[in-house]
């Protein structure tokens, strides 16, 4: 079984600092709000292409994606995508671009960005960033098939082995301090959480990070793709392709397998089974570190209310959560929390067969596949 070179991990710091976004800030808001097509085509013709004036909107909340017909030899698809203002900054666009380029480069099925010309990979529209990508072929799957599983296993293993060559400072960090403490004080400050349950949604949020923070502060961390659910997989007859990823982040590589694999039933640990049994052919894995799922899961689902209370303003995230205002949607969401702390705190966290020694008080894994 291969080993991680120890010395190509960046080690991940006890709590790393928050990153707090200046979306709503940005001047530019209103702008990347009203993106219309016509803008989209302006922005790739700029680039010396000549389109058809095809231009369909893909399924995209963070960001604003399109599908453009490009004219030249033959008419190709290429998929344009500007990114939400005060979220990235250039430097960190760059980091994610540098890194799909690695990954390509190593035969990994990848998409990288196109080079818009002197090669540079990023543009730029009235202040708003964007980039342009190949067009690939495949639709997500609903479920892995265990042949899938395998070699799906061994691709995100060599997506790892490259991970783990540098880190990547623009980008934060899988860090219980950002995800559970900074998320749920800023949903608090923004008022959008009924008073009912605010102090025991923070006091749950900052209990957890608590008992977790030594096992992430321990953990290796390198560069992930970090948002990996079954969303982001392209499958074909014969192919399978990993995308969007707009998440990059820093943190152990137990991320990366947990979403793909969130399930706390015996058929989703046989998933995850398969999965490493892939894994390990190339890359060595702690399998300690599936105790942190059930942490993960927690942070994962707070830091994704906090992600939606950020982008309240954006008319897109009213119409698509109706329901995040109402009583209803805090209460689950903070009975989830204490679950997760219960089970963290119990050591219930991990089935028999997956119990660890104890890691000063990290949890394990789990469930939704949602977007951050």
């Amino acid at each position: 079984m291969p080993d991680a070179d120890a010395s190509e991990v960046a080690s991940a710091p006890v709590t790393s600092p928050p990153l707090l976004e200046n979306v709503e800030r940005s001047a530019l808001a209103e702008m990347f709000f009203a993106l219309t097509p016509e803008r989209i085509l302006e922005s790739v013709e700029r680039q010396g292409l000549r389109t058809t004036g095809r231009c369909v909107a893909l399924n995209s909340l963070e960001n604003r994606v399109y599908d453009v017909e490009v004219e030249g030899a033959e008419v190709v698809r290429v998929v344009m995508k500007f990114y939400r203002p005060g979220r990235w900054s250039r430097d960190a666009i760059l980091e994610e671009h540098a890194f799909l380029a690695e990954l390509f480069a190593e035969g990994i099925p990848v998409v990288p960005p196109l080079d818009l010309g002197e090669g540079r990979t990023i543009g730029e529209i009235e202040g708003i960033f964007y980039a342009g990508f190949p067009r690939r072929r495949g639709r997500p799957p609903d479920e892995l098939a265990e042949d899938m599983l395998r070699r799906l296993g061994n691709c995100v293993a060599r997506i790892h082995n490259v991970g783990a060559r540098a880190g990547a400072t623009h980008r934060p960090w899988v860090d219980p301090d950002r995800m559970l403490v900074a998320a749920s004080q800023e949903l608090a400050r923004r008022g959008l959480m009924p008073p009912s349950v605010e102090a025991r949604y923070l006091a749950a949020a900052a209990r957890l990070a608590d008992v977790v923070r030594p096992a992430f502060g321990a953990a290796p961390g390198i560069r992930l793709h970090g948002d990996l659910h079954l969303g982001n997989l392209l499958v074909s007859v014969d192919d399978i392709g990993l995308v969007d990823f707009d998440d990059m982040m820093n943190g152990p590589p137990v991320q990366d397998v947990w979403l793909l694999t969130p399930g706390r039933d015996d058929h989703a640990r046989r998933q995850r089974d398969v999965f490493l049994e892939g894994y390990t052919e190339l890359r060595a894995f702690d399998r300690t570190t599936l105790r942190l799922i059930e942490a993960l899961r927690a942070m994962r689902v707070v830091h994704y209310s906090a992600w939606i209370a950020r982008r309240w303003k954006d008319p897109g995230f009213v119409r698509a959560f109706p329901d995040f205002l109402a009583e209803r949607y805090w209460v689950e969401e903070l009975r989830m929390i204490e679950e997760q702390v219960e089970l963290v705190e119990s050591g219930d966290d991990a089935p028999a067969h997956e119990r660890v020694p104890d890691l000063g008080g990290a949890g394990g894994e789990d469930d939704p596949a949602w977007k951050m």
